[in-house]
């Protein structure tokens, strides 16, 4: 049979790439750029590691454990330090710990004595019918005040998404959540009654599942699936369009600035939303790719620092703090890099990775590196009583970063549902359509290797076509 084709080497093309190569089924994946693992990048200088993007995988699904099996990086796996329990949110200026227990939510100084009496009404607030689709912040403010949703919700969502919780969809950024009202009309209920439905499927919520990485960082999952893949990569090489006929596809090529050809059985599109708004398709039903060049990725700047442990009055034993945007800070958070993992920083110094930019404040992501870290410097100053320079200082600017499931992008996943159904033997998948978190990308180029394989078992036959060299 003809190879299926892998548009895009980060870690959904990667996994499905893997999986793919463990069935027996042969493909070819094209990477525009130098490098695998996308956004995944480690670096080790001068005893210190920094993480240009992610900083951890949450061990969600069974799925996720299985690659880290598959790939005998089992040994090399590292969860956080236990010490580094505790989490902060940021309020009156300062890092408060995020209670562990009820009797610590309702002891907290995080939320006032009106905001923990909301949490108490919450079962008894109707959960809404009438069907439209609300945002984040509207369904907190509903069920819980709006107290909650500035000083807690807020600084969640500028964790993961970096993005506005009055935009972001609750349907599609927060699924779980919508279904937790809609089947048991309340978050608290759906959290107690659903953890048993979660526990049988395997699964984990997200606020309650580990936490890992590895010893030399998140790029040793990426190195390691590279390596497994063999001849079967070509990097520098940009997909040009795609051209559907009887016995597959033609997929259109510029690699080594030459313009070439190969035929595939199917295609997987691993890449972005923006990229995708690029590509040329020709099939017998007319597809027009353009609306996917509408999706918000805003962008983000990863500021990572190192200062000697006697220049941080903070104890920075725990994850890390998130920043609500009532505080008036530039950051979003910080994670507490060299508390969670060993080896992130030389005896008697403390990494520490910041996060700027997103909706919030999204001319500050691309300042020069030294005003960066200047900025940066200022807010730590305040809030962990940081003194001196930096030791240590990496920058990593994303002017596209993580894509934003606002209020109305159901349109877009009908859109991607649609394309599939015009083009049979084209597949959609990654943190456009399956969920931003790391997790949610290996999960979805897991499923998307299954989809391959059973349409592989059906599709038109052919001869294999060999990598480009």
């Amino acid at each position: 049979m003809k190879p299926v084709a892998i548009i895009g080497g980060g870690i959904t093309g990667l996994t499905a790439a893997f999986y793919l190569r463990r069935a027996g089924v042969p493909f070819t994946l094209y990477e525009s750029g130098n490098r695998l693992g996308g956004v995944i990048q480690s670096t080790r200088r001068d005893g210190f590691l920094a993480e240009h993007g992610p900083n951890t995988i949450l061990e969600t699904s069974p799925k996720i454990s299985r690659l880290v099996e598959d790939l005998n990086l089992g040994s090399r796996r590292l969860y956080p330090d236990p010490k580094a329990e505790a989490r902060y949110v940021v309020r009156y200026k300062r890092p408060i710990a995020m209670p562990g227990s009820p009797v610590g939510f309702f002891t907290t100084e995080l939320f006032s004595l009106n905001a923990k009496m909301a949490v108490l009404r919450e079962p008894f607030v109707p959960a809404r019918r009438d069907g439209k689709e609300e945002s984040i912040g509207e369904f907190v403010i509903r069920r819980l005040g709006r107290e909650f949703l500035d000083n807690a919700i807020d600084a969640l969502v500028a964790g993961v998404y970096a993005g506005d919780p009055m935009k972001l969809s609750l349907t599609h950024a927060f699924p779980k959540l919508a279904q937790l009202e809609a089947k048991y009309g309340s978050l608290i209920k759906g959290q107690v009654l659903g953890a048993r439905e979660r526990k049988k499927r395997g699964e984990v919520a997200k606020d309650r599942a580990p936490k890992f990485s590895f010893d030399e960082g998140l790029q040793v999952l990426t190195d390691a699936l590279g390596q497994s893949l063999g001849e079967a990569v070509n990097l520098n090489t940009s997909v040009l369009g795609l051209a559907q006929n009887p016995a597959g596809w033609t997929v259109r090529l510029r690699s080594n600035g030459n313009e070439v050809v190969a035929e595939h059985s199917a295609v997987i599109y691993a890449g972005t939303a923006f990229r995708l708004a690029d590509l040329k398709i020709e099939t017998s039903q007319a597809i027009d790719l353009r609306l996917f060049s509408e999706i918000r990725h805003p962008p983000i700047a990863s500021v990572v620092l190192a200062f000697r442990r006697e220049d941080v009055a903070h104890p920075c034993s725990g994850f890390g703090m998130l920043i609500p945007k009532v505080e008036g800070f530039k950051i979003l958070g910080t994670i507490f890099s060299s508390s969670l993992f060993p080896n992130r920083a030389p005896s008697g110094c403390l990494t520490l990775s910041s996060y700027i930019g997103g909706e919030r404040h999204p001319e500050l992501a691309s300042l020069p590196a030294d005003k960066l870290v200047s900025t940066v410097c200022e807010d730590l100053r305040v809030l962990l009583g940081v003194r001196g320079k930096p030791v240590f200082q990496h920058t990593m600017f994303y002017p596209r970063a993580i894509p934003q499931y606002n209020v109305g992008y159901g349109r877009y996943k009908d859109a991607m549902s649609a394309v599939e159904a015009k083009a049979p033997g084209l597949f959609l998948a990654g943190h456009y359509r399956d969920g931003v978190s790391l997790s949610d990308s290996i999960v979805s180029g897991c499923n998307i290797a299954d989809r391959v394989m059973e349409y592989s078992e059906s599709a038109p036959q052919g001869n294999i076509v060999p990598a480009l060299t």
